[in-house]
């Protein structure tokens, strides 16, 4: 199992961000669990580094190499991020890690942050499950639209998720939602398909599918299936070592079909599709007519029959 000290080790340099700018901003539309189809704008912001280290993880890349974040950094990235973006109904302050790391976002700047976001009804962070806390709840307070929780729970096999190093259990999970759930904050989780220390396709898919179940049953508004990927430096000894196989693409959608008919689904389900095309090296058939059915159902939230894979260009 990778310890802190053995993943960092294993990494390439990070690239360099300017602390006073996001380093990536994006405008889009996101359907809603009740139905309706919002703007979205997604700041992402330049920000210390994660303290847990997870070992599937790459965000570390667009991170400051600062032990906390510059004083006045994160306000003037968000009025950057929404001078240069289009009106909206919906803002994602996505910091590559734990908006209540207050060594991230200082908490002496949630006023201001909540002021930024004023026009907004929704304000959705990331953040661990062991940092759902009173910071949270103060924050939501703060806000004159509502605030919208976005959880790693990657999987819920007690053995991968005890070596993934996040630091968390399934009990973490259902308390981190129960304290979320009492101050009617909702949520979104990311699920893991294919993470290290599971191997073989229907192992994986049952329990990328009991994740997704746990999520549905706790109340997560929306669950986001995302294919492990590589490319962190320990992945590829995970790789070499046969403790991580990279997903195919039909199994992962596969998956997603599954998990997206559950009787038990309650909430959006979507197909995470950034850097999807690296799970075509196997040449998947009629893999783009494939991707446009995913970003179909993900905006819709509506079954879109599947392609056939000997279907002819």
């Amino acid at each position: 199992m990778p310890d802190t000290k053995v993943i960092r080790e294993k990494r390439g340099p990070k690239e360099t961000l300017d602390p006073f700018r996001p380093y990536h901003i994006l405008h889009e539309e996101e359907r809603w669990p009740d139905g309706r189809l919002l703007r979205t704008n997604t700041i992402f912001l330049a920000n210390r580094e994660c303290p847990f280290t997870c070992t599937m993880c790459d965000l570390w890349r667009h991170t400051l190499p600062h032990k906390k974040t510059p004083a006045g950094a994160i306000p003037a990235q968000i009025r950057y991020g929404l001078q240069n973006l289009p009106d909206a109904d919906v803002v994602k302050l996505y910091n590559n890690g734990n908006f209540f790391d207050t060594k991230a976002i200082p908490k002496n700047e949630y006023t201001e942050i909540a002021q930024l976001c004023s026009r907004f009804e929704k304000v959705v962070v990331e953040n661990h499950p062991l940092l759902c806390g009173e910071l949270v709840s103060n924050f939501a307070s703060l806000l004159k639209g509502e605030l919208q929780i976005a959880m790693g729970l990657e999987t819920i096999h007690p053995v991968a998720l005890a070596r993934l190093n996040k630091q968390i259990s399934e009990k973490d999970i259902r308390k981190a939602a129960s304290f979320l759930r009492d101050y009617s904050i909702s949520m979104r989780g990311f699920v893991l398909f294919n993470p290290p220390f599971i191997i073989g396709e229907e192992e994986n898919h049952f329990w990328c599918t009991q994740t997704a179940e746990l999520a549905f049953e706790l109340g997560f508004d929306s669950v986001a299936i995302i294919p492990t990927r590589g490319g962190n430096g320990i992945m590829e000894t995970l790789q070499a070592n046969g403790d991580f196989v990279p997903p195919r693409f039909t199994a992962f959608e596969r998956v997603f079909d599954d998990i997206f008919r559950s009787p038990n689904k309650s909430g959006c389900v979507t197909a995470d599709l950034w850097d999807i095309d690296r799970l075509n090296k196997h040449s998947e058939p009629n893999f783009e007519q494939r991707i446009k059915r995913l970003e179909t159902m993900n905006l819709s939230q509506s079954w879109v029959v599947a392609v056939p894979e000997n279907l002819q260009n």
